[in-house]
């Protein structure tokens, strides 16, 4: 039953050379491009700040924005305050917002404040959270704003028809 020596499996192989797995290459070690980050962009409660900005992956802002915001997914703390146009797959708002949110999934926490308008997939508003704007339903809410259809395209009134004599 027990055999000292070769078994047969290395016997067959024994001039074969011993197989040694080929390290990974560096490409394997690093994360894809795009692929989500450990921790969140911090803009911290003392940066005051103008101008847009855009990141591929999560921001937290507890500071002052003057702009833009676009990210993959967007928190604004409970000091944090944007000014601006607000664009993420998902935005949670502790803080404040004065320009409009668009996000497939849109969280209103208590104590947050938040003016204008608001194009989401899914919303959520919790108690105690004020909102003074328009909310808009949208399968795409990442999709560029449709043309507005509140006004109706000017159309040249028929020309009156005159009567038969």
């Amino acid at each position: 039953m027990f055999t000292k020596g070769k078994t047969p499996e290395t016997s067959a192989n024994a001039n074969a050379k011993p197989k040694t797995p080929a390290p990974a290459p560096d490409a394997a070690r690093r994360p894809a491009a795009g692929a989500a980050r450990s921790a969140p962009s911090l803009i911290s409660a003392d940066v005051k700040m103008r101008g847009s900005f855009e990141s591929a992956g999560e921001v937290q802002i507890d500071g002052q924005i003057e702009g833009d915001v676009k990210a993959t997914a967007l928190t604004i703390g409970d000091s944090g305050a944007v000014i601006g146009e607000v664009e993420a797959e998902t935005v949670t708002v502790r803080g404040k917002v004065k320009g409009t949110i668009r996000s497939k999934k849109v969280h209103l926490c208590t104590g947050s404040n938040v003016e204008g308008d608001i194009t989401h997939a899914s919303l959520a508003i919790e108690p105690n959270a004020v909102f003074q704007g328009q909310v808009r339903h949208a399968q795409d809410p990442m999709a560029a704003p449709a043309a507005a259809t509140d006004a109706a395209p000017a159309t040249p009134a028929p020309a009156p028809v005159k009567p038969a004599s």
